[in-house]
């Protein structure tokens, strides 16, 4: 499993295991905010900190939990950005849209 989903009194943690981001486990981690959103969780912090790249797959899954928030008057937030997942992020112009953090505890402190 490539994604730890932690559940906390404000909304749920979702960390990500892996290394790559790409078509081989984005579904993995829709599969994780549709369920949480059918679990009526609707404040997820998704925690990247282990996560060094991130294809268009990626980002569509990261987008798809957003939306899933947002549908539901909730809240997604990113965590822990390394570099190169943060410059696919800015240039796809997706840091206009999503909320980031720079670390969990700071998400958390905010929820």
């Amino acid at each position: 499993m490539d994604f730890e989903v932690k559940q906390h009194s404000t909304g749920s943690v979702v960390v990500s295991k892996t290394a790559k981001l790409t078509a081989s486990n984005a579904a993995e981690l829709k599969e994780a905010f549709h369920s949480l959103n059918k679990g009526s969780v609707n404040t997820i912090i998704l925690d990247l900190e282990e996560t060094k790249y991130c294809d268009y797959s990626g980002l569509s899954a990261i987008l798809l939990g957003n939306r899933l928030c947002k549908d539901t008057n909730g809240r997604f937030i990113l965590t822990s950005l390394q570099p190169t997942v943060l410059k696919v992020i800015q240039i796809a112009q997706l840091d206009k849209v999503l909320q980031i953090f720079e670390n969990q505890e700071e998400a958390l402190k905010i929820l």
